[in-house]
């Protein structure tokens, strides 16, 4: 097998796993781990373009979200908390002093 057949069951394994923890938010994610389902379909679509493919975002992110964004946020996304907000700035605001 392939680096590159690994690498995308890899993918494919990440994606289903995110889609079976619906629960979790993408502010969650992006807390704990510094990126979400929007930066993995962002990716998605820069790798794209990198293999001269024009991906649309919203295809990306149907692919990553297994459904219409719009669909998937009215569905499953919360409004964030004040807490979950506050440790969102706190992160990206000492992500800036650093650079």
């Amino acid at each position: 097998m392939s680096n590159d057949a690994i690498e995308a069951a890899v993918f494919r394994r990440l994606l289903s796993h995110l889609d079976s923890r619906k629960d979790v938010q993408n502010i969650d994610l992006m807390n704990l781990a510094g990126f979400c389902r929007n930066c993995l379909s962002k990716w998605y679509v820069d790798a794209a373009s990198e293999a001269g493919l024009d991906i649309d975002q919203s295809v990306a992110r149907e692919i990553v979200y297994g459904m219409p964004y719009d669909e998937w946020k009215r569905r499953y996304q919360s409004e964030a908390t004040p807490e979950q907000l506050a440790k969102f700035t706190a992160k990206n605001d000492s992500a800036g002093q650093d650079q």
